[in-house]
């Protein structure tokens, strides 16, 4: 957004800031209830309003978790056409249950995966419905303070750190910069490869890194392409290939 742009829409932001502003107040000395569980939750989300790498990040974190603990995934489902708790099938389409948590679903099929608006109201459906679930995945619930989670994980890309950002609408941050302190991991996504340890200890300390935080960095590895009606034929090089990309994330600048 051009300078003019940003300074026609501040005083939205003002307003913005200090609604949001407010409700976290509200959630800081008690007025808004955090409400928290026996299993362990871990939420993953970030600031802005997307293009952070939320999704290959949960799929990570089921991969890694798996092997070891019943993991299950809560998503809000966004832009489905359905209301209420809802747990997803290999089956579904995106207008039933969001098109992020059928991907996951498909991917993992023997994982859980549920939709919810409401993330203090869907845990429990979830745990009602399988109750030897033994982690939770919030996907995309750090604004979602009505659940306290055990472990509040934050996304970041690095050539788009929150830090040079502002609210909406001015600019894409959902919240201050400095709701990152409610994180416990900060991770700085879509790293490109061979990332140096003098750029990481930059942009540590330009994320102004509290006591209680950790921070690590990542970085995506493609694929090979495959035919998209015969996935197991897969393209060693899409060099002398035309190619048509249709993208639905948020950010494709690293794609």
């Amino acid at each position: 957004m051009n300078k003019l742009g940003k300074i026609i829409l501040y005083p939205f932001t003002l307003l913005y800031g200090f609604i949001i502003n407010g409700r976290n107040v509200f959630y800081d000395i008690g007025l808004l209830k955090e409400t928290s569980f026996s299993v362990p939750v871990i939420s993953i989300g970030n600031l802005t309003l997307g293009g952070a790498g939320k999704t290959p990040h949960v799929e990570y974190l089921i991969n890694l978790l798996r092997p070891f603990l019943k993991v299950s995934v809560l998503s809000r489902g966004y832009k489905r056409q359905t209301k209420g708790f809802k747990i997803v099938d290999t089956n579904h389409l995106a207008k039933q249950s969001g098109d992020e948590p059928v991907q996951f679903k498909r991917k993992f099929p023997q994982t859980a995966v549920a939709v919810c608006e409401s993330r203090a109201l869907g845990i429990p459906q979830l745990l009602k419905h399988f109750p030897d679930i033994q982690t939770i995945l919030l996907d995309d619930a750090f604004q979602h303070r009505s659940v306290k989670p055990s472990l509040n994980i934050l996304l970041t890309p690095q050539y788009d750190l929150y830090k040079n950002d502002m609210l909406l609408p001015a600019g894409r941050l959902r919240e201050n910069a400095s709701s990152a302190d409610r994180a416990d991991v900060i991770i700085v996504t879509k790293c490109p490869m061979g990332f140096d340890e003098q750029k990481a200890w930059e942009i540590k300390n330009q994320l102004s890194i509290q006591s209680h935080q950790q921070i690590f960095f990542s970085e995506y590895r493609y694929g090979l392409a495959y035919y998209i009606f015969d996935g197991s034929q897969k393209l060693q090089s899409l060099e002398n290939k035309d190619v048509i990309l249709i993208s639905a994330i948020a950010n494709a600048q690293y794609l």
